[in-house]
């Protein structure tokens, strides 16, 4: 696949959508500069599509392999990964102190999409890397920071994530792992994890893993987790290689996809590690982590949605079958109606989860630029939802992009049966998009729909805009470039409306079980929402780009009914789920 980063695109989504001038105006990013943004994303475009696209089928062909207990990656990955941490990529957003950039999130997610549409597989491990490094930051002692952080920031050591169990699975507090305290200031951690990306491989010399255990008088439960690093290779007190750390790989797992990507079973016989932040509450420590992977993973289902778009509209372009009516055609399969509004659709869907995840990290900086409540709790709700249609969106769109090519798009050859295998995983690691959805409707409307309202005020404020483009009969109000129907600007309000009621049905309602039965639609009608508020900005901003106007206007027909919809069968309820018993199921 020929992969052309969409760095136009980006920058217009930076300047015209989520605002990131807002970001380059704190004290914080003052450096940050727009002029600068630019010229990063287009030295990590060029770095995109000139070594990292060139290894993605490699690392389908040859997957990483476990040979003699040494884990061995796909031809070039060593290159490639070496070319990323000495581009300083690993260390983007990393703190200035400890030889990182100090740059914001933003930037990090953006050039994270590029990297992850070229090569999803290999840009994974400093997915993992960048979360380590803001838990360490966050949680870690003086000691450990100046031990670790400097080599992780520099891409010299990688690091990962180690929390799950093949008998806890999701339920984290169910682990068994534990840790004993052993000489000096160090603890000797046992136990077996399953499911670790990049858990081993031949990038680096040493892998530093956080995972969690239970010390020996931990309370039941998450209350009992306590997080260790854990390197592969104990450093000495300067830094230099010590000796080999008591832990192996037992097994790679055999998957769908992201073949490149070692998926590790690692076993811990004693092996030495650090604890992090205060015993107990290292499950509070990891979800700094993880939430950080949260919105790193939202940004690869965003990157693969915009690779197999590409991918199927150069397809749709050059592929000759049947004929329309059209007078002025291409005579190509992308004057056929369905192809076209598949097209649109993979199109439509790509930006508006671009504008979402790009929102969320933005989110971010400007939390920890201003220190202001709000910001953080913004960044917080929306966090699930990027993380829950980003990545639904990356499989709906690779999945679309496979029927755009009809039967090539079956064969392994065409790339888009590939761009599905690897993206489907993201629905499911760094919490399940149905975990996300319950916590969007716990913990997050928790705060009595605060946080949600307001952010549907934000988009009463485009529907504003959008409707004093009108004249008072309805009409275009002479603006016709801005390319705003009346029935774009009702499909918006209706779908707010909707959203809006629902999510106070959401914070009246007293039973778990029944706020959970509505989750992942309420998370879906809120994804479509908040598409439409992107979109419709991006076509008021930019009135005479038609490509813009295009989707904002298919988003309003096709789209927003969706979210409509889907607030309806959100509204909370479950009976209807358990009318059928358990027995029933098998009959």
């Amino acid at each position: 696949m020929e992969y052309r980063a969409p760095v136009g695109e980006i920058l217009f989504q930076l300047q015209s959508i989520v605002g990131y001038r807002q970001v380059a105006a704190t004290e914080r990013f003052h450096d940050a500069s727009e002029d600068s943004c630019q010229a990063i994303l287009g030295e990590a475009a060029r770095f995109a599509e000139g070594v990292l696209a060139p290894l993605n089928r490699e690392g389908d062909r040859h997957p990483a392999i476990l040979e003699n207990g040494v884990v061995r990656c796909s031809p070039g990955y060593r290159e490639g990964y070496r070319a990323i941490a000495d581009g300083g990529w690993v260390g983007i957003a990393a703190p200035a102190a400890h030889g990182g950039m100090g740059l914001p999130v933003t930037l990090q997610m953006a050039v994270g999409e590029m990297f992850s549409s070229a090569c999803l597989a290999l840009a994974l491990n400093p997915l993992m890397s960048q979360g380590q490094i803001e838990a360490l930051d966050r949680h870690a002692d003086e000691e450990v920071k100046a031990l670790f952080l400097p080599k992780l920031i520099s891409g010299e050591w990688t690091g990962t994530m180690n929390l799950t169990e093949s008998q806890a699975g999701s339920d984290v507090g169910a682990l068994r792992c534990r840790a004993v305290p052993g000489d000096a200031d160090r603890f000797l951690i046992t136990g077996e994890k399953v499911f670790i990306s990049w858990g081993d491989h031949d990038l680096t010399d040493n892998i530093c893993h956080l995972v969690l255990a239970r010390l020996p008088d931990a309370l039941p439960g998450v209350r009992g987790i306590s997080m260790f690093l854990v390197p592969k290779i104990v450093p000495e007190t300067d830094g230099r290689p010590g000796v080999a750390n008591r832990l192996r790989v037992v097994s790679l797992e055999n998957k769908l996809g992201m073949h490149g990507s070692p998926t590790a079973v690692m076993a811990y016989e004693r092996a030495e590690g650090w604890l992090i932040g205060e015993p107990g509450k290292g499950l509070a420590a990891m979800f700094t982590m993880m939430n950080n992977a949260r919105l790193g993973v939202a940004v690869q289902g965003v990157g693969v949605a915009e690779a197999a778009t590409q991918t199927a509209v150069t397809y749709a372009l050059d592929r000759v079958q049947g004929r329309t009516e059209l007078e002025d055609g291409t005579g190509t399969i992308i004057d056929h109606p369905d192809v076209r509004q598949m097209l649109l659709r993979m199109m439509a869907l790509t930006a508006a989860a671009r504008a979402l995840a790009l929102d969320t990290a933005l989110s971010i900086d400007m939390a920890r630029a201003s220190g202001h409540a709000q910001w953080a709790a913004r960044e917080a709700f929306l966090t699930p939802i990027a993380k829950g249609f980003c990545t639904d969106v990356g499989a709906e769109v690779a999945d679309l992009g496979i029927q755009v090519h009809g039967g090539t798009g079956y064969i392994e050859e065409s790339g888009a049966a590939q761009l599905w295998r690897d993206v489907r995983v993201t629905r499911i690691y760094e919490g399940t998009n149905g975990i996300q959805a319950s916590d969007l409707v716990g913990r997050k409307l928790s705060d009595r729909g605060a946080a949600a309202r307001r952010l549907l005020d934000e988009v009463r404020a485009t529907l504003r805009l959008a409707e004093g483009s009108l004249d008072s009969t309805g009409a275009s109000n002479g603006r016709a470039e801005a390319g705003l129907a009346p029935d774009s600007v009702r499909g918006l309000a209706s779908s707010l409306a909707a959203v809006a009621k629902t999510t106070n049905s959401f914070v009246r309602c007293q039973k778990t079980i029944d706020r959970q039965a509505g989750a992942s639609a309420y998370l879906r009608s809120f994804g479509l929402l908040l598409g439409g508020h992107y979109l419709l900005r991006g076509a008021l901003a930019a009135q005479s780009n038609a490509r813009t106007r295009a989707l904002a206007a298919f988003w309003c027909r096709r789209l927003l009914p969706e979210a409509r919809a889907f607030a309806e069968a959100a509204r909370p309820g479950s009976e209807d789920l358990y009318r059928l018993s358990a027995s029933g199921f098998r009959e």
